[in-house]
């Protein structure tokens, strides 16, 4: 690849070529520069520039008498090469550093080479990567870390590899280890208390459509609908954090089938809350926008077929191309803080695809339903219709109850690439661990009877809206 990179004359490349004896007595020294290129050894740049470091053990392996060094550093901005698929890290200063010593493939060395990347201090929360082009990873090729040892520093990092190929730096927005197992607890502590609260929420919703006698909206279609909805969407909350529970639970000692099961029930259950998230703003949007003139025949029926069936599609079709299975959550220094059941790293497009694309589409209109409804709800408050919510602070906690019911703090997750990472992923694990508590306080502070005077609930709103509609007409 070097010698065809040097025909080519391509901007961006510059190489050094040196002609060593196999009988030399000393190590190698070259420094190279991202603007300058590859040189030899001047004690004038130290400091400014990275340097490689060829041990004896090399050239001594080489029966020839002279061998040619081809030191040879790539702008991949400029080239447009070595660009992994899904690649969320950077490379250092876009550059690659290519070494070949004589005609034959170099691996195994007892003594490492080592290259010296000169950088300024990283931000926090990246951590720096040595790694290597493999052309057999993947069908594109792609970076990889075996064979070579990280050891960084304040302002320069070296990397210690036992083989020769074309190296580069990457700074992962990636966690260390402790960071990691402190998301993993606050998850599983999340996991349980949304699990409780789900429960009460469930309960409460069941409590207020067939328990309570006096309710004044017991009878009422719409709230009805509305319950029905919101017992759906916690229920499949709830069933995605026993998953997950299961899943840190059990994973890496079950067998790969009972494995390859879960990490399908979890992406189920995944599907589901976003599912049910997009039928909880198509229901806002009927109620809001389209006020007049619906009926649906057995509409909450045709809504929880929708809700979980059509997860079942999905996941059906991804388990039968073998999506599912151990997929191993891992520090940049190849520490492995767990292992789960999910769709495993060869399959990481069904991911983005399935998941990612889906609930981004979903957040989308649910986005766009929020903003038809706080104009309508400030329309109507403007009005004096909703006297029941004038003080700020409940207007407030229905609005974040709201967004949280379609799904905003899911929506966070696509915050967590980048070097502002670590305080996201801490956001995003929390929020969604509490997600139950919040939709539950929604839940009670809206639908909650309390005196007959105070009607400022959704259903009041929803009926003021069909009448100032109707007048209209």
């Amino acid at each position: 690849l070097s010698h065809r990179l040097l025909q080519s004359g391509l901007a961006g490349l510059k190489t050094l070529l040196l002609n060593v004896s196999s009988a030399v007595t000393r190590d190698v020294l070259i420094t190279f520069s991202p603007t300058a290129g590859p040189s030899r050894l001047n004690t004038t740049d130290k400091g400014k520039t990275g340097k490689i470091h060829l041990p004896r053990e090399i050239f001594r392996s080489l029966s020839s008498q002279t061998v040619r060094v081809v030191v040879t550093v790539l702008n991949i901005q400029q080239l447009g090469m070595f660009k992994e698929v899904n690649q969320t890290a950077q490379v250092l200063d876009n550059t690659v550093v290519g070494i070949t010593v004589g005609e034959s493939s170099i691996s195994g060395l007892q003594d490492p080479v080592q290259l010296t990347f000169t950088h300024e201090e990283l931000p926090q929360g990246v951590t720096p990567q040595c790694v290597f082009w493999d052309p057999s990873k993947g069908r594109a090729g792609g970076w990889g870390s075996s064979g070579c040892v990280t050891q960084p520093g304040d302002k320069r990092t070296v990397c210690s590899c036992d083989h020769l190929t074309f190296f580069t730096l990457l700074l992962n927005p990636a966690l260390d280890g402790s960071t990691a197992k402190a998301l993993m607890a606050v998850a599983t502590a999340g996991c349980a208390v949304a699990m409780a609260f789900s429960i009460f929420t469930m309960a409460f919703c069941i409590f207020l459509r067939w328990g309570v006698p006096a309710a004044p909206f017991r009878f009422e279609e719409t709230v009805r609908i509305n319950l029905g909805l919101h017992v759906n969407l916690v229920g499949s909350l709830f069933l995605l954090n026993l998953a997950f529970l299961l899943n840190t639970g059990l994973s890496g000692r079950t067998h790969p089938m009972t494995c390859r099961v879960l990490g399908g029930v979890t992406h189920y259950c995944l599907l589901c809350c976003f599912t049910w998230t997009a039928l909880e703003g198509c229901q806002l949007y009927l109620l809001f926008v389209k006020v007049l003139g619906i009926y649906i025949p057995r509409y909450l029926a045709k809504l929880s077929l929708l809700g979980w069936g059509f997860p079942v599609l999905v996941v059906g079709v991804a388990g039968v191309i073998g999506t599912y299975g151990e997929y191993s959550i891992q520090t940049t220094d190849q520490q492995v803080i767990a292992h789960l059941c999910w769709i495993t790293s060869k399959h990481l497009l069904v991911h983005y695809i399935t998941n990612c694309g889906y609930f981004g589409l979903v957040f989308l209109f649910n986005v766009a339903v929020f903003g038809v409804v706080t104009q309508k709800s400030c329309s109507l408050q403007g009005t004096g219709a909703v006297q029941g919510y004038h003080k700020p602070w409940k207007v407030a906690l229905v609005a974040a109850g709201l967004f949280c019911l379609l799904g905003a703090t899911w929506a966070l997750a696509f915050l967590t690439y980048g070097i502002s990472s670590t305080p996201v992923l801490y956001l995003f694990t929390i929020l969604n661990s509490l997600q139950g508590i919040f939709i539950f306080i929604w839940l009670i502070v809206l639908y909650y009877p309390k005196t007959k005077q105070a009607t400022g609930s959704l259903s009041y709103i929803i009926r003021h809206d069909k009448n100032t509609t109707a007048s209209q007409d």
